[in-house]
């Protein structure tokens, strides 16, 4: 007890669960790797710090993109680094619960299994991140009715219908807070001709981002480098410029919510239009993208307790509670030899 550890490899910020505990660590997943030996140096707040730069040899990057590793040795070393500063390494190796996007290629769930065993981790166990999400949220999940999540995270917006204890219609959308971001910096650069760095555009978003139309109009002063001179330059920018930058992506999102409700049966849609659909994640804080979701999908809309927690929360009750969700993420009461007590379909 209290060695089995639940993790939430997520684009923008890395969680981690442990049993008996409750989240042991929250952090960017961010790393700062030595250019010249590869080395990894720092990760979480520390290299988040030097994003969109670099100091001397050492250079700051994300080793994930939309949900998959694009960097497997570099995203290995990172959850040594998470495995260590939470203390894993003084126990022996913990077997390890990984969330995933529903829509992993075999070969992206291969390189996650791989990269969290060698980091130290055994009886890796992966997880559909719309079904943590829906257990996190507090939804009947077991029981004979429809229950629609939406999950927007940094790379990647997870939504599935969820009856039964499985997914009946689901979608995995690779767009995310980094595009509505990436979308913000391309409108500043194009309108008027200065770039500005990313969180520099997710401060923005934050502070005067809406995707519904605001009663009242809105302004901020973000700091770039001018195009043309190289100097740096202070722009305002609207509230009304950014819905219209990121109509593009958010419009993406809304459409496959809409593909997802057209796809469940009618029974289980029933139930959705009465108890309506779940946002969660960093992106369901974006101002105004409840309203928008519940005009566009005709249903109401329930932003979760802890967006930024949810799917970790979810993936932590099934650690707490292995039993009753064993058949929800495919496992079976079945040992191998090197192996305890957890087996499956999806563990190497």
């Amino acid at each position: 007890m209290g060695r089995e550890l639940a993790i939430d490899l997520g684009t923008a910020n890395t969680l981690v669960y442990r049993q008996g505990e409750g989240v042991v660590f929250n952090e960017p997943t961010v790393v700062a790797m030595n250019a010249a030996t590869g080395e990894v140096e720092a990760m979480g707040d520390e290299a988040w710090q030097m994003i969109g730069g670099r100091s001397g040899n050492v250079v700051a990057v994300r080793p994930l993109r939309h949900g998959v590793m694009t960097e497997f040795d570099i995203t290995q070393q990172m959850i040594q680094v998470v495995l260590r500063r939470i203390g894993a390494s003084r126990f022996p190796k913990p077997r390890v619960l990984v969330c995933i996007p529903s829509e992993s290629s075999e070969v992206e769930r291969r390189a996650v299994e791989q990269a969290v065993r060698f980091a130290g981790g055994r009886g890796v166990v992966l997880v559909d991140e719309p079904l943590a999400a829906a257990i996190g949220a507090g939804l009947p999940i077991h029981e004979p009715i429809g229950n629609l999540i939406i999950d927007i995270g940094g790379g990647t917006t997870e939504m599935a219908v969820i009856s039964m204890g499985g997914v009946v219609s689901g979608r995995s959308v690779r767009v995310g807070g980094f595009d509505i971001d990436a979308a913000i910096q391309e409108h500043v650069r194009a309108e008027y001709g200065v770039v500005i760095g990313e969180k520099a555009a997710e401060d923005l978003k934050i502070t005067i981002g809406s995707t519904f139309p605001a009663p009242k109009p809105r302004a901020a002063v973000v700091v770039g480098r001018e195009l043309a001179t190289g100097a740096p330059i202070e722009v305002s920018v609207t509230n009304d410029e950014l819905r219209a930058a990121m109509s593009d992506p958010v419009g993406r999102i809304v459409q496959a919510a809409k593909q997802v409700i057209a796809d469940a049966p009618p029974e289980l849609m029933h139930d959705v239009l009465e108890t309506g659909l779940f946002l969660t994640g960093g992106g369901g804080l974006l101002r105004g993208m409840d309203m928008l979701l519940a005009q566009e999908c005709e249903v109401p809309v329930h932003v979760t307790e802890r967006p930024l927690e949810t799917v970790i929360v979810g993936a932590g009750a099934m650690l707490e509670h292995l039993d009753d969700y064993r058949t929800a993420f495919q496992l079976v009461r079945r040992k191998r030899p090197g192996e305890g007590r957890w087996s499956g379909v999806r563990q190497r």
